[in-house]
């Protein structure tokens, strides 16, 4: 699980190299990066709410992790939001127990891929889910690229309103989204902190407005497995 700022935006001839970065995203079963201790922040997915079953958490990383370095992110994946009370007692259970082995956990990430015409309602739950968390506690989502081209103002206005950031994913799967470049101009829509996710290997050129943005916060490398 990843993130943090980069200031090495340019990629190298064979892709995204991810000794280039200092913020990751691991999926469970991916190993750390080797110099996990320099890295700026690491998103780690921790469990996912799945469609059949709003009432339980699937746990993907049941031991927490044990670093003093980089900041965590807790992050959990969601196929559905209308989580059952025992869900939101876990994650903040989860958040609290991952601070009791003396990691400096950042926030909470929901990973949730949200109709773009429908971002009103998500921000609608992520409104809810920041009432739940500790005022200490920092809120994020993963988001599609599309959301800054097609999403209407005042949803993302209201999502810009709930989140402390935004990390927009630019891949899919574990390739870069072929065409990427064509969204990128609509970023400055967004309109809140927002960070891009590259995924490792993959292509990646970024536009040159980019380090001008004041939203920009950096880049979150996706770690494939070997």
């Amino acid at each position: 699980m990843l993130l943090a700022a980069c200031s090495k935006p340019e990629r190298s001839p064979q892709g995204v190299d991810p000794a280039d970065y200092k913020a990751f995203f691991l999926w469970a079963g991916v190993p750390a990066p080797e110099r996990l201790a320099e890295a700026e922040a690491v998103y780690l997915l921790w469990g996912e709410v799945r469609r059949a079953d709003a009432s339980h958490v699937a746990v993907l990383r049941p031991e927490p992790p044990r670093t003093t370095g980089p900041e965590i992110w807790l992050v959990i994946r969601a196929e559905r939001l209308d989580w059952d009370e025992g869900v939101y007692r876990r994650l903040m259970a989860e958040a609290e127990r991952w601070r009791g082995r003396g990691n400096r956990v950042a926030g909470v990430q929901v990973d949730f891929d949200a109709a773009t015409l429908r971002l009103g309602s998500y921000a609608d739950f992520l409104r809810d889910l920041r009432r739940r968390l500790p005022a200490d506690l920092k809120l994020s989502a993963t988001g599609l690229m599309d959301w800054s081209s097609g999403a209407g103002d005042h949803d993302l206005v209201a999502l810009g309103g709930v989140l402390d950031e935004l990390v927009v994913q630019t891949y899919q799967g574990r390739a870069t989204v072929p065409g990427y470049q064509r969204y990128l101009p609509s970023l400055e829509r967004l309109a809140m902190p927002y960070r891009l996710g590259l995924v490792e290997g993959g292509e990646w050129e970024p536009p040159a407005n980019l380090a001008g943005d004041p939203d920009f916060k950096g880049y979150v490398v996706f770690l494939k497995r070997p």
